[in-house]
């Protein structure tokens, strides 16, 4: 029979096995965002040009907005 030693032992090493997944797992799926918060602020055009790349707004709205804001 396993004594209680041997059983906290393996429940310590599946807790530290899981945290070490987590950690791993965020690392790989924040890996694309900026470190810190040196980053500008995006100008309104900056803005516009990205809403448009993405298909938020087509040309006709992207064209009268960049109008607005110059």
């Amino acid at each position: 029979m396993m004594g209680f030693g041997m059983l906290g032992g393996m429940f310590l090493f599946w807790i530290v096995l899981i945290v070490l997944a987590v950690l791993l797992a965020r690392g790989l799926f924040h890996s694309n965002q900026p470190v810190g918060g040196d980053h500008a602020p995006l100008s309104a055009r900056e803005i516009l040009e990205q809403r448009y790349a993405r298909g938020e707004i087509n040309q006709e709205q992207y064209l009268v907005m960049l109008k607005d804001i110059q």
